[in-house]
């Protein structure tokens, strides 16, 4: 397993019930989580919670809010800061496990550009930004693409937060599939490329199982004589991390050669010292 293990200001308190205790600095929320089917280890220790995500039978649901929590709140990642609240589907603008992929890339980035050579990713679904900002504060030129324009606003404010608001980092909303291929027709080229897909499309017509493939080798065709890295998530349940894998090495390995890797991501559990599954990550890079 991947596990980002290196937080500070986060931590999976428990889990269980279909649910997990989280706490974002000094704020504790219970969220829903389908991976956690055993039962809680400490029912007491829920009393923390501050806020609660409750799903509706009909789909979606809201949030019950026991205290006034502020608007949004400032979360550290080494030298990465981020604004998260709760928002309208259960999430909170920042999937901490991803962050054992920002220090992946972030040491590949490094050693690149401490050879001085550029390097230029692509960042795809990029949500708000936590890769494009492991990347860009390790040297990387990054292009961020994602279809939400409030997403897109939410990242620039996380890159002023971190202290980039002057890096290299081109600002794309646009649907992620359509930028690939205009990015083809203009010759554009890309020395990594991130990739973390939704499960389903809001707009255009997307269902992962389904897409996926086609659109990991559209992606490859704006990788560079000599990429360096792909990434590609995936939190589709029942997607197995060797799919994400296979496809690579598929689609990327079989061109540059180099390895590629597999496993889930995963958070510490405080109480259980168990891991707890948080999607999948398939990575290739170069040798």
């Amino acid at each position: 397993m991947f596990l980002a293990d290196q937080w500070q200001d986060y931590e999976v308190l428990d889990c269980g019930g279909g649910e997990k205790l989280e706490r974002w600095g000094d704020v504790y929320l219970r969220r829903p989580d389908p991976q956690a089917i055993w039962p809680a280890r400490d029912p007491s220790l829920w009393r923390k919670a501050q806020a609660h995500y409750h799903r509706s039978e009909k789909g979606g649901g809201s949030w019950e809010f026991f205290t006034k929590l502020p608007d949004r709140w400032v979360m550290n990642y080494k030298n990465l800061r981020f604004y998260v609240r709760p928002t309208g589907f259960k999430h909170t603008g920042l999937f901490p496990e991803q962050a054992t992929n920002w220090d992946w890339m972030t040491g590949l980035v490094s050693d690149r550009v401490k050879q001085g050579r550029e390097v230029r990713v692509l960042n795809l679904f990029a949500y708000t930004g936590g890769a494009t900002m492991a990347c860009a504060a390790a040297g990387a030129q990054v292009c961020h693409c994602d279809a939400a324009k409030g997403m897109v606003a939410w990242a620039k404010d996380n890159a002023r937060l971190s202290g980039l608001a002057d890096a290299p980092i081109r600002w794309i909303v646009d649907d992620c599939a359509k930028f690939v291929e205009r990015e083809i027709r203009r010759g554009k080229t890309y020395d990594a490329i991130i990739m973390d897909p939704p499960s389903y499309g809001r707009g255009e017509v997307w269902k992962l199982e389904e897409n996926l493939y086609p659109f990991v080798r559209l992606c490859a065709q704006v990788l560079s004589d000599r990429p360096l890295f792909v990434i590609l998530n995936s939190y589709t349940t029942g997607l197995a991390p060797s799919v994400l894998g296979y496809i690579l090495q598929m689609l990327v390995g079989r061109k540059f050669g180099g390895h590629v890797t597999w496993d889930e991501l995963g958070l510490p559990c405080t109480d259980s010292g168990m891991a707890l599954p948080c999607g999948a990550t398939g990575r290739w890079c170069a040798d």
